[in-house]
């Protein structure tokens, strides 16, 4: 079973993507904010981090930073979760180091399998 870290401040999409892991076997922790998310990671060590772009205080791209300059946190994959939808966005999530991007309003659907297949896309390498 693989343990996901969801990094999110909405405390609905907290819940409602917890529910839809927890569904396809994922072990879920969640943080409502970046500087939570990262002493989770520390103390979890989990094996896929989704996060939240928009957030107070300490944003996805800056929790991204901080969780890459971890020795020992900056092999987890990074998945962002964010209502951000223009061109670009994507690509910018990417060049901070994620491993994929989920578009909200997420496709209950597909939520959790895309974060499977992200994973496993992540842990075979380039």
């Amino acid at each position: 079973m693989s343990k996901a870290l969801l990094v999110e401040d909405n405390e609905n999409n907290r819940y409602l993507f917890t529910l839809m892991l927890e569904h396809a076997g994922f072990s879920v922790v969640a943080a409502p904010d970046g500087l939570s998310g990262l002493e989770m990671a520390r103390a979890e060590r989990p094996d896929v981090i989704l996060l939240d772009i928009q957030m107070p205080e300490m944003d996805g791209y800056e929790l991204a930073e901080c969780l890459k300059q971890d020795p020992v946190l900056f092999s987890i994959p990074l998945i962002g979760v964010s209502s951000f939808a223009m061109p670009g966005d994507r690509d910018k999530a990417m060049s901070f180091g994620f491993a994929g991007y989920i578009e909200k309003p997420v496709d209950p659907d597909r939520f959790a399998s895309t974060v499977q297949s992200l994973l496993q896309s992540a842990k075979a390498g380039p």
